[in-house]
């Protein structure tokens, strides 16, 4: 395949990604077309399995591995999440999900590890961050405190993984992940605040997005580091 062919076909999944992720916004925003978010939304993850499984050519096996576990974990924390309502164990087992998800990003992140690379500052602002917003949902997380808390933990680790690939990939592969990672603790933060705080306009559409979108960088980047992708 060609390269001019092959990001003529990159073009046509993320215009076929975008369609998704505006038919899941549309499904959550109206309470007619609810039901449909039982399609719509695994869509999203499952959408990108394949294409992530179209492209894996030339990349490492134990990255490979990852990713997929990382995308199946998403996925199933997706599908957990629809039930949410049903009963809070639905929630937990969501979370479960992602943080395992988590921990796959951040084994395949620290793969391309730049040992001279300096954390202090950005580790010191994602824990600033990281205080500040638990220290707003406190009060209203009663026995999620330790999930919730651990969870936290982990993203802020995923964010600073993804920062020390930097140099040791392309500067576009490093880009793509780092602020992946940026849009993953964003839409986890506006989760964590409308469950556990209060409520934020149009949260459902923010949250989505921001995932979709963090999803969709993360394995565009990682893809980028075998140097035969766009």
């Amino acid at each position: 395949m060609s390269k001019k062919t092959r990001n003529q076909g990159i073009v046509v999944f993320v215009v076929f990604y975008i369609i998704i992720v505006i038919c899941d916004l549309v499904c959550s925003s109206n309470e007619a077309y609810s039901d449909l978010r039982n399609i719509t939304k695994p869509s999203i993850l499952g959408s990108l399995i394949i294409f992530f499984l179209a492209h894996r050519k030339g990349l490492g096996i134990s990255i490979f591995r990852l990713m997929i576990l990382a995308l199946l974990f998403s996925l199933a924390g997706d599908i957990l999440l629809l039930f949410v309502i049903q009963s809070q164990l639905f929630f937990i087992a969501g979370l479960v999900m992602f943080l395992l998800a988590h921990v796959m990003y951040i084994l395949v992140f620290l793969k391309k590890h730049n040992k001279h690379k300096k954390n202090k500052i950005f580790l010191m602002l994602t824990v600033a961050y990281g205080a500040g917003l638990f220290y707003l949902l406190y009060p209203g997380l009663g026995d999620m405190l330790i999930p919730v808390m651990v969870y936290m933990i982990v993203i802020l680790l995923m964010s600073n993984a993804s920062y020390l690939r930097e140099k040791r990939v392309s500067q576009m592969s490093f880009l793509m992940v780092f602020i992946g990672s940026l849009f993953f603790m964003i839409s986890d933060s506006i989760l964590a605040f409308t469950m556990f705080y209060q409520p934020l306009p149009m949260s459902n559409i923010w949250i989505m997005t921001t995932y979709a979108t963090a999803q969709l960088l993360i394995v565009c980047g990682v893809l980028r580091q075998k140097n035969q992708i766009f």
